[in-house]
């Protein structure tokens, strides 16, 4: 007898990859929780959003302290908040590291054999790593506290900032998930992030006053959106208000999404 093969229609394929958005949501929970279990088994993974936040810390503090506010309890209002932003900030760039390296392992192969959304590996990644981003924020507030950091606004709005870089992070971690899909290499990806971020976390508010630098640099620091994050936590953790610069880091972060969220769907689609 002669094997007849049998071809699944497109229109058939399409209909099988099509789930309900409780699916997806079920499945990028799912996929979460993945990411979380590949942290249990590597808490090495951990290490720059505990570190860092540690080393950064102490070391501008201290460094820093006494040349630009006098002594090192001064220079804690202006320092926990630019820390704070730098260190989360930059734990985003893991995202699209790790994407391209699943994608290179064939990980994401796998799981197109699966009955899952065709999203949900990226959606789920993504929502696994604001564990990371909360871990950081988290940390930079216990050293800082631990060498004498005060905000005067309590704990409330302390927590109120926490949320508000945690979500500015996931926000830019949609652009280094673009990176991750059309990079050829994780390392690729690394490098060209970082050739962002430097630029923008450095030349921002977040260590020194705006009006010390050359009038030059003054320009790119007070429309940098870091410098809008910085300043809508140093006055959520000081005065307990919400104002322009925090309306203008979410109009940002609104922006990244809508921009950045589309094509990196897109982008990924192609491949998954």
């Amino acid at each position: 007898m002669t094997a007849i093969a049998t071809i699944t229609p497109p229109s058939e394929r399409n209909l099988k990859n099509h789930v309900s958005l409780s699916q997806t949501l079920a499945n990028t929970v799912t996929m979460a929780h993945r990411g979380l279990l590949k942290i249990k088994r590597t808490p090495e993974q951990l290490f720059d959003v505990t570190l860092q936040p540690i080393i950064f810390t102490i070391m501008f503090a201290y460094l820093f302290g006494g040349a630009i506010a006098g002594n090192v309890q001064a220079y804690l209002p202006t320092l926990i908040p630019g820390v704070l932003v730098q260190t989360v900030i930059t734990t985003s760039v893991v995202t699209g590291v790790q994407l391209r390296e699943d994608m290179d392992k064939g990980v994401f192969d796998r799981f197109k054999s699966m009955p899952i959304a065709r999203i949900a590996p990226l959606s789920g990644a993504l929502l696994a790593d604001t564990l990371r981003y909360t871990i950081a924020t988290t940390i930079t507030f216990i050293v800082g506290f631990a060498i004498g950091y005060r905000p005067a606004a309590g704990l409330g709005f302390v927590a109120l900032a926490g949320l508000l870089v945690i979500f500015c992070s996931w926000a830019i971690s949609w652009i280094f998930a673009f990176f991750g899909v059309i990079a050829r290499t994780a390392g690729s990806v690394q490098g060209i992030s970082f050739l962002v971020l430097f630029p923008l976390t450095f030349f921002s508010n977040a260590f020194v006053g705006v009006e010390t630098l050359p009038s030059w640099l003054q320009w790119f620091v007070n429309v940098n959106p870091v410098s809008h994050l910085v300043t809508a936590v140093r006055d959520l953790t000081a005065h307990g208000t919400f104002g322009v610069d925090g309306w203008l880091a979410l109009l940002g972060a609104a922006v990244v999404v809508a921009v950045f969220a589309p094509l990196t769907v897109r982008a990924y689609m192609r491949k998954a």
